[in-house]
């Protein structure tokens, strides 16, 4: 499971790297989020600190990209793309057996477009991007996803 906290030398690091230019906020959360997979509440505070910025500000960013994550993820991360050509498709059905069969471990988030729209309904795990899922086929990734963990 991830961490629930983040240490605030690491987010420093981090904004160094970046020359703590204000600027640069999304590629921070970006580098923050592919390291610690969340943002906690007390980064978007040290974030604001450092980048002279307000919390309302990071905070606004963070809300807007829906890859910047407020709680820790599960150990895996499965997308269902939810947008009309998957929809058509059948990635409602997908999600609803989705939400029943993932366990704790899993983190579940829905997403509007994974660019594989001709291969629709199409389903990301782990950073695999699959097309033409089916339940069985959803299934079959899940088990392959926990096979992997052994």
């Amino acid at each position: 499971m991830t961490p629930r906290t983040i240490d605030s030398d690491a987010v420093a690091t981090i904004v160094g790297q970046y020359d703590a230019r204000p600027e640069m906020l999304v590629q921070i959360l970006q580098r923050i989020v592919q390291q610690h997979g969340w943002i906690s509440d007390a980064v978007i505070r040290q974030l604001a600190g450092e980048l002279n910025l307000s919390r309302a500000d990071v905070h606004g960013v963070v809300e807007y990209y829906h890859d910047f994550r407020t709680e820790p993820p599960g150990e895996h991360i499965v997308k269902i793309c939810q947008a009309e050509a998957c929809q058509a498709m059948g990635s409602r059905e997908l999600t609803e057996h989705a939400n029943r069969v993932v366990d704790q471990d899993t983190t579940l988030e829905p997403v509007y477009c994974l660019g594989n729209c001709a291969c629709a309904p199409a389903v990301m795990v782990d950073g695999h991007t699959l097309g033409r899922v089916s339940t069985e086929r959803f299934d079959a990734a899940l088990a392959a996803m926990r096979g992997a963990d052994s």
